[in-house]
């Protein structure tokens, strides 16, 4: 019981899921997927062990949500950059490529939640929802630049594979610290035009 003898889970209709997420990230960030446990994240959010139940079966439907969440930042970030681009197909793919590293390079524990755990369920409709989102954006802009309305042959879902490859290297190696060339001199004091011109040189290979 907390003070005033209401009972520590005695949430408002809705606050204890949203509770429970923002514990979820603080733990995801603190200890990993590895050490991610729905008994943590309850005692973190002030609730007794039995709380999350009401929301999520298990600490993967946890995972789960918090991964839907990632995704929605992680569309935000693209879209962001994306609209602060120059109105040129190829500027604005540019700029979802910057706006992913953006988020990889901001939100390092939700974006490997998202693209290197198995915990998270990629059937769960709220979760394919919005995973599917953020691809789209991806689909959208290399269609843009290779002018062509959808990925409909071979060669254009190629494209997008080439694409989303070159950009998600990109982010995980700037992530695991193993770019040593972007702490040279030059680099280093403007990585934001350094990641541009890394995305620049697989362009010329979307017709």
């Amino acid at each position: 019981m907390t003070e005033g003898g209401k009972a520590k889970d005695s949430y408002h209709h809705g606050d204890l899921r949203e509770a429970l997420l923002i514990a979820a990230e603080e733990e995801l960030k603190q200890k990993g997927v590895e050490g991610f446990t729905l008994r943590s994240c309850a005692k973190r959010a002030g609730v007794s062990h039995a709380a999350p139940a009401h929301h999520f079966r298990d600490a993967d439907g946890l995972l789960t949500a918090l991964a839907a969440v990632g995704f929605t930042r992680f569309t935000a970030a693209m879209t962001a950059r994306q609209s602060a681009a120059p109105a040129d197909p190829r500027e604005r793919l540019i700029g979802l490529g910057l706006g992913y590293i953006d988020f990889a390079t901001s939100e390092p524990a939700l974006f490997r939640l998202m693209f290197a755990s198995g915990r998270p369920d990629f059937d769960d409709p709220e979760l394919q929802q919005v995973a599917t989102n953020s691809l789209g954006l991806l689909i959208q802009g290399v269609n843009a630049v290779r002018g062509s309305e959808a990925p409909d042959d071979k060669a254009a879902m190629l494209d997008v594979a080439a694409a989303w490859s070159m950009v998600h290297g990109i982010a995980d190696i700037a992530l695991s610290g193993r770019m040593k060339f972007m702490d040279e001199p030059g680099l280093a004091d403007d990585r934001d035009a350094t990641y541009r011109n890394l995305i620049e040189r697989i362009l010329p290979r979307i017709r």
